[in-house]
């Protein structure tokens, strides 16, 4: 059964759709991911165009973020003063991130970017993933050495616009979370994803924010900050299918269901070692598609939006 798609200016077949959906969903419930990182690239697999895909994955991500954000709220684990500071920087980021998107894909190096850009992040995200739980699977002999804190002082803790944030029981300066914001909100604007795989591992590491409290926050911002990146490529760059993104958001709020359960038998160091190979399959995948010569090297395409 196909279904049109006027943004993308293709034709699908909608299971193959709603099974991607339900796939990417199934990942997110499993490992406890967005799953944007592993969504974009697979629109772009399947033909749609990276600019068609970076923009319409971002529409969905607001709407599973909503969903995380509510469960998140009802536990008491969302920082909203701290989430106000990152939003500020991600609108910044994501609004820049926006125009430097309009000027690549004038200039007709957009798909080149998304490519280089998925390439870089995932090879470095997937190999650090799968040697972190390597560690953790094969067994080690016992060390006496003390275990290292997680919330140490840097630098970054001397620096002024210092505020204090009760909810993360925190007295930092505001100048970190505006710069975390910013780059999450500027790789959500070219990459069509929502950034917490960068966010959470800053904001937990480099200023000391506690576990709980920075996932339903990072979730907070997204909303806001994906909503925004939404809005500026529909009207900027007319990039926004809104058929396909209502297509894979149903496939994907029923196979988050089945992930989550099937996520519960698996231990921590599994979860995390099969989606650092599963990231870098992805990875290698685009880098092949990136150095192969294509079967037509001489061929024309319609600009989307233009």
């Amino acid at each position: 059964m196909q279904i049109y798609l006027p943004i993308a200016e293709q034709s699908l077949n909608i299971f193959l759709i709603l099974g991607m959906g339900g796939a990417v969903g199934f990942l997110s419930g499993l490992f406890g991911v967005g799953g944007g990182f592993l969504m974009t690239p697979l629109l772009i697999f399947i033909g749609i165009p990276p600019a068609v895909a970076v923009a319409t994955e971002a529409n969905q991500i607001v709407a599973a973020s909503v969903s995380g954000v509510i469960a998140h709220w009802r536990r008491g684990n969302v920082d909203l003063k701290m989430g106000f500071i990152l939003l500020v920087g991600g609108g910044a980021g994501s609004t820049a991130g926006t125009f430097i998107f309009r000027v690549l894909r004038e200039m007709g190096q957009i798909d080149l970017a998304i490519s280089v850009s998925f390439v870089v992040f995932l090879g470095v995200i997937g190999s650090l993933m799968l040697v972190e739980s390597g560690r953790k699977l094969i067994p080690a002999k016992k060390s006496s050495a003390k275990r290292r804190k997680a919330h140490s002082h840097y630098w970054a803790h001397g620096l002024p616009l210092k505020m204090r944030f009760h909810k993360s029981k925190l007295y930092i300066s505001t100048l970190p979370p505006l710069v975390i914001g910013f780059v999450v909100g500027l790789l959500a604007a070219i990459m069509g994803v929502g950034g917490g795989f960068i966010m959470i591992p800053a904001m937990i590491y480099l200023i000391g924010m506690p576990t709980n409290v920075v996932i339903g926050t990072s979730l907070f911002q997204i909303i806001f900050v994906t909503a925004n990146v939404t809005f500026l490529h529909s009207v900027t760059n007319q990039t926004v299918d809104i058929i396909l993104a209502l297509l894979l958001l149903s496939g994907a709020v029923v196979g988050a269901q089945f992930g989550a359960r099937a996520g519960v038998k698996l231990r921590g160091e599994q979860l995390r070692a099969l989606l650092a190979l599963m990231v870098l399959s992805v990875c290698g995948k685009l880098l092949f598609d990136l150095v192969a010569t294509p079967s037509d090297l001489y061929s024309l395409s319609p600009v989307i939006g233009g």
